[in-house]
């Protein structure tokens, strides 16, 4: 079978945006590939083993791969992602002069074919995530977050993941209800859960990520610990509300959200966070670019949080703020 494949050169910056708007213009899957030049070191401090090499693509750049069925009319696609990616600039979202491919490939199975290079990973002291499909077995010690992605985001080998997981074995408290904001596969709610926490609300916009946050959560077999929901936290706020509230799974406020999104959005929404936090809770924040640092640190603190803690993997930050 023939598929069209739709390729974007831009920055490790756009990669979000830009793969999202791919999957909203009907794309049936998508690939991303980023810098493995090396200038970029791999965490090894677990005894991790890689077993491909570096890839050529220049430092900061990303190369998104689109899938679209055999017959598609491309021109109009083409078209509305152009227009989108330019809108970007409005953002201050540096794309890098993206350029962009078409071309038709033959069906490899590129579906599942990503799934070679997607091996169990121990990210930190205790947690290691494990594909669904390979086998592993754990020591004593470990926690295992079983994950299949699927087309949502988030399988924690990408440095904002691994950087919020880290942080969020660190920040959480046994009992803690959660929040993840832009939960994606569910990965950091899965985290939360089997680190202690009492309950986690797990919510997204995308209707995608809310059914792979919902299989990876009956996978980890967490149905009775993880809630995932269609929605914002503007969202939940008002259905805290309600005589519905009971239905969220934590009480509001809680002790403790996490947000592994972009620094556009996370601006957005800081002051929905400090409604939804407890005195004293923490925030955690990641998917900020170092170049947006200080527009979110600034936001977090206009929205009068205290910033406690900041960790750093290449050019990506997590914050850690507290509302005290």
């Amino acid at each position: 079978m023939l598929w069209q494949e739709l390729t974007v050169h831009t920055t490790e910056e756009a990669i979000e945006m830009i793969t999202n708007f791919v999957h909203e213009l009907g794309a049936g899957g998508v690939s991303i590939e980023e810098s493995g030049t090396l200038n970029k070191e791999r965490d090894t401090s677990f005894g991790q083993l890689y077993e491909t090499p570096f890839n050529d693509i220049p430092e900061g750049r990303a190369v998104i791969k689109g899938y679209f069925y055999h017959g598609t009319d491309m021109e109009p696609i083409m078209a509305n992602l152009k227009e989108s990616v330019e809108q970007l600039k409005e953002f201050d979202i540096d794309t890098g002069n993206p350029t962009f491919e078409l071309i038709e490939v033959d069906d490899e199975d590129w579906a599942h074919a990503w799934k070679q290079y997607f091996k169990p990973i121990r990210v930190s002291d205790r947690l290691t995530i494990k594909p669904t499909w390979e086998e592993y077995t754990a020591s004593p010690d470990e926690l295992i977050l079983e994950l299949d992605p699927g087309m949502a985001f988030g399988t924690g080998t990408h440095a904002t993941t691994s950087l919020c997981l880290k942080t969020l074995e660190k920040v959480i408290q046994p009992g803690d209800d959660v929040i993840d904001v832009g939960t994606g596969s569910g990965i950091l709610s899965i985290a939360a859960a089997k680190l202690g926490a009492k309950h986690v609300l797990a919510v997204d916009l995308d209707p995608v990520a809310v059914t792979s946050a919902l299989d990876n959560t009956k996978q980890n077999q967490l149905e009775d610990k993880i809630t995932v929901k269609l929605s914002d936290l503007l969202g939940v706020l008002k259905e805290s509300e309600t005589e519905d509230a009971a239905q969220l799974g934590v009480t509001i406020p809680v002790q403790l959200v996490v947000a592994n999104i972009l620094a556009e959005v996370i601006v957005l929404f800081v002051d929905d966070v400090y409604e939804v936090l407890q005195q004293g809770g923490y925030y955690i924040t990641s998917g900020i670019i170092t170049n947006k640092e200080a527009d979110v640190e600034k936001a977090l603190i206009a929205a009068k949080f205290t910033i406690v803690e900041k960790n750093y993997d290449s050019n990506w930050v997590v914050i850690v703020a507290r509302k005290l």
